[in-house]
């Protein structure tokens, strides 16, 4: 494997303008993660780490610096060429799940697979697989509206996964889930991390930080600190 980081900023910075005002999110972040790496970016709100978050994600773009990912400059491509980095490199878990309403889980998960031109039954095949790897295999038909807050956060990882993207990003990913589903659905996350999965956890919760292996704490949009987690070094050994 290359040693070439999976995802590398270099003295990013993003700056919005509204009227007279201005606000620079980030100011000059410089970051590298590799591959197999388990990271959680925290910090409270207006930290600048939802901002970090979207970039990462190709939702944004710096205002300036540079962003490479998976050996790809990405910050100056236009939204078509964004939109395809991000549907071959990112899956994306969202707090609020962002399933449609009307789709079944099976159809769900399939969803990111149609802007690849992958025949309906083979995206059926894999939506199908990816469904039962996250243990709802007999969910398959079920609206969201049917199942609960756990389930339908697994729809959503189901459907990061389906595409075997580069990096799994999760914004807040318990956010609106008991304790109890919290702690199932980050015990999931420990283990795609420990199947070879990189993993970005973006949270204001130290409790789902301490889950990471490596925890960047934002601050007024800069890093503020970059450290391994002790008790997660040797997560991947299931230890």
């Amino acid at each position: 494997m290359s040693d070439a980081p999976l995802l590398e900023l270099r003295q990013v910075s993003k700056r919005y303008v509204m009227g007279d005002n201005i606000l620079d999110a980030l100011k000059d972040v410089n970051l590298k993660i590799a591959h197999n790496e388990y990271v959680a970016f925290i910090g409270p709100s207006g930290s600048g780490k939802s901002t970090l978050m979207n970039i990462v994600g190709c939702l944004d773009r710096p205002t300036g610096g540079e962003y490479i990912l998976n050996g790809t400059p990405v910050a100056q491509l236009d939204d078509n060429a964004l939109a395809h980095i991000r549907n071959r490199e990112i899956g994306f878990i969202f707090q609020n799940f962002n399933l449609l309403g009307r789709a079944n889980a099976l159809h769900n998960v399939m969803q990111p697979l149609i802007y690849r031109g992958i025949a309906l039954g083979e995206r059926r095949r894999l939506a199908s697989q990816a469904l039962q790897n996250v243990g709802l295999g007999e969910r398959l038909h079920h609206l969201p509206n049917q199942l609960s807050g756990g389930q339908r956060q697994r729809v959503a990882i189901a459907r990061a996964l389906v595409g075997k993207p580069s990096i799994l990003l999760a914004d807040e990913p318990t956010g609106n889930l008991d304790s109890s589903t919290s702690k199932d659905v980050m015990a999931m996350f420990d283990t795609l991390y420990r199947d070879g999965h990189t993993i970005i956890v973006v949270t204001h919760d130290p409790n789902i930080a301490e889950h990471c292996q490596r925890v960047i704490h934002i601050m007024d949009g800069r890093i503020v600190s970059d450290k391994l987690n002790g008790k997660r070094r040797e997560a991947r050994a299931g230890v």
